[in-house]
């Protein structure tokens, strides 16, 4: 029996304090292109491949009064439930321009076991940003 019930990925939405910041703040630190800021600044939208990276204020009626308060950090050290993951062909470069344009430094670039080079940062709203390489597959 076929079903056209078969899902696309669509979109990551990450809650944020101030929407235009964030997305001025990706747009800078890690290079992601704008798709769209609406004019209310409650939502707006990065170029990420076939997925969507897509911004929304943390606290709003339209999903507050149907599935709760969107739970924040308590501290800037506390590792929140989603990571965000950029490849890059030079990730030192990338881990460098993010830190220079307000991205916290977490952990600098390092060769990984698995054959990808891996470094982390924080974002302006305190989530985790891994900058990392393709993962090469081992040679035979």
């Amino acid at each position: 029996m076929t079903s056209n019930l078969k899902p696309a990925y669509a979109y990551t939405v990450l809650y944020v304090k101030d929407v235009a910041k964030s997305v001025a703040f990706y747009a800078k630190a890690f290079g992601v292109n704008v798709r769209r800021l609406d004019n209310s600044h409650r939502w707006g939208e990065l170029e990420s491949g076939q997925t969507t990276i897509a911004f929304t204020q943390i606290h709003q009626h339209e999903t507050d009064e149907v599935t709760g308060e969107v739970q924040t950090f308590q501290s800037k050290h506390e590792r929140g439930p989603i990571e965000v993951c950029f490849d890059y062909a030079d990730v030192d470069a990338a881990y460098k321009r993010a830190v220079e344009n307000g991205a916290e430094a977490v952990s600098e670039p390092e060769q990984k076991e698995w054959n990808q080079k891996v470094g982390y940062v924080r974002d302006i709203d305190g989530m985790v940003v891994r900058l990392g390489s393709n993962v090469t597959p081992p040679q035979h």
